[in-house]
């Protein structure tokens, strides 16, 4: 079983049209995607209005889920442009951690955390034990991710969320086909991470399941 729900296509950094990305994560043997390209307020509405239209592809591939990626919106925005993403037709909303390989504004993590219309804290570097447990309280998933770079704080992401009882999920932040990972190599990242392998069935088998369900 294999769940992805952080991946890009043309419409911002990646370099794959929806169709193709779909069709070669089902080749990998993906049940489900979402489709999360990068946006902020001055590109939600074209980049959301087209993703949807891939929703299309789940009568001959899988399920499609229409996303946003929130990236580099100021902290205070951040929530806005989520409202934005809604209303177009985003079912899936991850922001952009504070990566340390990124100059993302500090606040990121917490404004993220602390909002229940966020479905998953991307890559989110150092992020704190009491950012961590609010995450929690709201139901926001904390990644593990396959992204080289954004992957050197995992091991601190997975202890973290450990300690808080938060929620993970291990995405590929796919931009090139060969980003795609399926269940094996999601497996090597999630232990790799530092996570056992209950822990790691859990952010690979279940919870990405039970996150969307009401979404396919």
């Amino acid at each position: 079983m294999r769940a992805d729900l952080h991946t890009h296509t043309i419409y911002s950094d990646g370099e794959l049209i929806p169709a193709e990305l779909v069709r070669r994560a089902m080749a990998l043997g993906h049940d489900v995607i979402a489709i999360t390209d990068h946006v902020d307020m001055t590109n939600v509405e074209f980049v959301v209005t087209n993703v949807v239209k891939a929703c299309e592809l789940k009568e001959d591939y899988i399920p499609v889920i229409p996303g946003v990626e929130i990236t580099h919106v100021p902290p205070r925005l951040i929530g806005e442009v989520a409202k934005q993403a809604r209303k177009f037709g985003a079912k899936w909303i991850v922001v952009h951690g504070e990566t340390v390989t990124e100059p993302v504004m500090k606040g990121t993590d917490r404004a993220s955390v602390e909002n229940p219309d966020i479905d998953v804290l991307a890559h989110p570097g150092f992020i704190t034990l009491e950012e961590a447990e609010i995450a929690r309280e709201n139901d926001v998933i904390l990644e593990i991710t396959g992204r080289a770079g954004h992957n050197i704080t995992n091991g601190h992401v997975a202890n973290i969320a450990r300690q808080a009882r938060c929620k993970m999920v291990v995405n590929s932040d796919t931009h090139q086909p060969e980003n795609l990972m399926d269940e094996a190599a999601a497996y090597t990242v999630a232990l790799g991470a530092g996570l056992t392998k209950e822990e790691a069935d859990l952010a690979i088998q279940k919870t990405p399941f039970d996150a969307v369900k009401h979404l396919i």
